[in-house]
């Protein structure tokens, strides 16, 4: 008889959609219908990966596990590098719904004087959030943007190389863009937006939000936190946009990120996976009968995974080591920009780290950086396997 009231009070807890506050509540895997050897399995293969910081499990709102490396915990910063990009694309939607922008399908010049030119006034914001701009695509995928001290001067500068709409092709240059259509629409930097109309909504308090040297915004990257505030992120589009009662993102805007746009994504050398879709700067890894799941995807292995149609999140970052403050400062290592390639500049910083020349801890360079244990392997190679694990976490019927 008290089991059978136990379970009841269960049944009612759970029916009713939480949201965490200051205090993020947990609950077993089976108060929520989860079967923990398949969560185990899950952390089991993430954390094969020494890169691995941290992950967390949340189903329904509730932390269900989380696990850290040694000598990081909750609260321990990781940078998200490309996962940024899902965030600041959602100001966009934010703007939609608020008529500060009236289409997708409006002209970026529209917004941004620097596209009022005959090779990219017909460019769309639908298309510079879904990676079919036309823009000029070099061999180093201008990554080399981020050595530089100007990263909106560096791609107001790029050019276009294809008809808008008709190639995929995933650019920097398209999400750096974020923030001057969000500036042109708003008068404001997407920085202040950010904390203005999701984080204090949604309790985010403790993060990094990187500007450059410019004080222009980093809308394609660098935006520093914990893997439980990356996932209040995540849990957000799970509920449509809505926060305790609250709209913060439209339903509508919600619901047009997480489709199947570009079905098949070309393999970018660097990619974990070929098969990936691709809408408004969220990734599709499953599409199928048996989950819808999409997610984030920042450099080495940064990710928030959700199943949207099971109130599942599962966040994974790897290991970081901050710098202090939150506007870009190369300083004695300026001169990387002209190494001409990112892989050749984390060698030779490496290297003069390695031998003390350069110390990120005294504050002389201020970037988000990764060192190499913070640089995925195994998580990539079994990318396809973790991905269906997260579709498999409930109990067998």
């Amino acid at each position: 008889m008290r089991l059978g009231i136990l379970f009841l009070i269960s049944l009612t807890v759970f029916a009713e959609k939480y949201f965490p506050d200051e205090r993020w509540e947990t609950a077993e895997s089976d108060q929520v219908g989860l079967d923990q050897e398949k969560v185990d399995k899950l952390f089991r293969m993430t954390f094969e990966d020494e890169a691995s910081m941290g992950a967390v499990l949340i189903k329904d709102g509730y932390i269900i596990q989380e696990q850290y490396a040694e000598g990081f915990n909750e609260n321990s910063f990781g940078t998200s590098w490309s996962t940024a990009k899902s965030f600041y694309a959602a100001l966009v939607g934010i703007s939609l719904d608020r008529g500060e922008i009236k289409s997708l399908d409006e002209p970026v010049a529209n917004y941004v004087d620097s596209y009022k030119t005959p090779e990219k006034q017909k460019i769309t914001i639908r298309q510079i959030l879904n990676m079919t701009s036309g823009l000029e695509f070099p061999d180093h995928e201008h990554e080399m943007m981020f050595l530089e001290a100007d990263h909106l001067k560096y791609a107001e500068k790029v050019d276009v190389e294809n008809p808008p709409g008709e190639v995929f092709q995933y650019n920097n240059v398209n999400s750096m863009m974020i923030g001057e259509i969000l500036k042109g629409a708003t008068g404001k930097t997407a920085k202040v937006l950010l904390e203005e109309r999701i984080f204090s909504q949604i309790g985010l308090e403790e993060y990094t939000a990187w500007e450059d040297s410019a004080g222009n915004t980093m809308t394609y990257c660098c935006l520093d936190m914990s893997a439980r505030d990356y996932s209040k992120f995540g849990l957000l589009f799970n509920r449509d946009g809505n926060w305790k009662g609250q709209q913060i993102i439209s339903k509508d805007y919600v619901d047009e990120s997480l489709q199947l746009y570009w079905g098949k994504t070309p393999s970018m050398g660097w990619s974990h996976s070929d098969t990936r879709g691709y809408s408004l700067q969220w990734w599709i890894s499953k599409y199928d009968d048996d989950a819808k799941i999409y997610n984030t995807s920042g450099k080495f292995g940064q990710f928030v995974f959700i199943d949207r149609d099971r109130d599942v999140v599962f966040t994974r970052i790897t290991k970081y080591y901050p710098t202090e403050g939150d506007v870009q400062n190369w300083g004695a290592l300026g001169y990387l920009r002209f190494l001409g390639s990112i892989n050749r500049a984390l060698v030779v910083s490496r290297f003069l780290m390695s031998i003390g020349l350069i110390d990120f801890e005294d504050g002389s360079v201020k970037t988000p950086y990764t060192n190499a244990d913070g640089e995925s392997k195994e998580f990539y190679e079994n990318y396809v396997e973790i991905v269906n694990a997260i579709a498999d976490l409930e109990k067998d019927a």
